[in-house]
């Protein structure tokens, strides 16, 4: 069972627009910040690290496709730093109320790149 959920996520990842894949990545930096705050709310170290190492891995990705020709690209990257930057000082602090102020830039991230795919009608 496990296989074919596995297959069922890759052919979803597959097939997505690249649109569709900027969401899932948003989607799932957000889930793996929430993850490595229960886990450091609960002294997991090792979980919280695990997960706030996967978010930075997304965060990175999404900096790296950055098309550097739009001004919106350089400001974007700015904010990927400066996200990054806090998932790394979070990380050797252990300190919930850093992942506190970065959850919600990247939950208006996504919901403004939801908002701007419908807008111009790409498939979500």
């Amino acid at each position: 069972m496990i296989d074919a959920y596995r297959q069922y996520q890759q052919n979803s990842i597959m097939l997505a627009s690249p649109q569709k894949l900027v969401l899932m990545l948003y989607d799932g930096a957000v889930r793996f910040i929430k993850t490595a705050r229960e886990a450091m709310e609960k002294k997991d170290y090792e979980g919280s690290n695990y997960n706030l190492i996967r978010a930075q891995d997304i965060i990175s990705e999404l900096n790296c496709s950055l098309d550097m020709n739009y001004d919106i690209s350089k400001n974007l990257r700015s904010l990927y730093d400066f996200i990054n930057g806090k998932l790394i000082e979070a990380n050797i602090k252990k300190d919930v109320s850093i992942i506190d102020e970065v959850e919600p830039l990247l939950e208006d991230l996504r919901q403004t790149w939801y908002e701007a795919s419908k807008r111009v009608k790409f498939q979500v």
